[in-house]
């Protein structure tokens, strides 16, 4: 299966970001991509007061409405890394979904662990703030596999994804706005990590550059094979990169370093 992934720069004007991501999605296409995957919030990426108007149904939100269009006009499957969808007047859900190649959205997953930290002399972080969080994982049957679904902040939490290899995950999800800094310094180990003891390819699709005043956005989106190699990486700007994955490679994976199989639990 032959895959995209989707670089963006995405601000607080909507239009704009569809715009880009459209061109992307269609090059991508045009490249041979039979799945596009896009990053976090790629729809918007604008203030906490601002998030709420800029909220979604889905289906049938302006956003589903294109990408489900242009799924069905190049007959390819469109992973939404995540957009925000309505919940209440004071809160959205951070929701990322599949659309298949006949426009059909497979399924739908709410970011399980949302993002509240503050780190020393750093801009702090409430995703709760304006965010409901979700409740259930997801796994959606692809021509290549079961695929995970995940958000961001959900990297850091190792059991959601091993409870996804052991339900038969063959492609790990992490779409994600990481910031600058903790970026630097966790975002390919984790993700690498994440592949290596999961035995599974991780796509994971990534905000880059300045957003809201005082903060930024690490970029280096990255897609990640089964032994935890980065086999393609995009460049520190906006556009996507596009590589095949192999089946086969997961099962060789597994059969030759048989670890899923070799856990204890009755002793830890």
């Amino acid at each position: 299966m032959k895959i995209a992934v989707v670089q963006l720069n995405s601000k607080d004007d909507k239009q704009n970001n569809l715009n880009k991501a459209t061109v992307f999605i269609e090059q991508a296409a045009e490249a041979g991509a039979e799945l596009v995957s896009l990053p976090e919030y790629f729809n918007f990426m604008g203030s906490d007061s601002e998030k709420k108007n800029n909220a979604e149904q889905i289906p049938n939100g302006e956003t589903t409405n294109l990408l489900n269009g242009l799924a069905t006009k190049h007959g390819i499957y469109i992973h939404v890394g995540s957009i925000l969808e309505k919940y209440t007047e004071e809160k959205s859900y951070n929701t990322s979904f599949i659309i298949g190649p006949d426009g059909k959205i497979l399924d739908t997953y709410r970011k399980i662990h949302l993002f509240d930290i503050e780190i020393e002399d750093m801009p702090a972080y409430k995703e709760s703030n304006t965010i409901k969080a979700g409740e259930s994982p997801v796994l959606i049957d692809l021509p290549f596999g079961k695929a995970g679904l995940s958000i961001c902040y959900d990297l850091r939490f190792t059991e959601l994804y091993r409870n996804y290899a052991f339900n038969g995950a063959k492609i790990l999800f992490i779409p994600a706005a990481f910031t600058l800094y903790t970026g630097m310094l966790h975002w390919e180990v984790l993700l690498r990590a994440r592949a290596i003891e999961n035995q599974c390819y991780v796509i994971a699709a990534a905000q880059f550059g300045s957003t809201e005043l005082g903060k930024a956005c690490y970029g280096s989106s990255m897609i990640i094979d089964p032994w935890g190699t980065v086999i393609a990486r995009s460049p520190e700007s906006e556009g996507f990169i596009i590589t095949e994955i192999d089946k086969s490679y997961v099962k060789k994976a597994r059969e030759s370093i048989p670890c899923l199989t070799h856990r204890r639990p009755e002793v830890y």
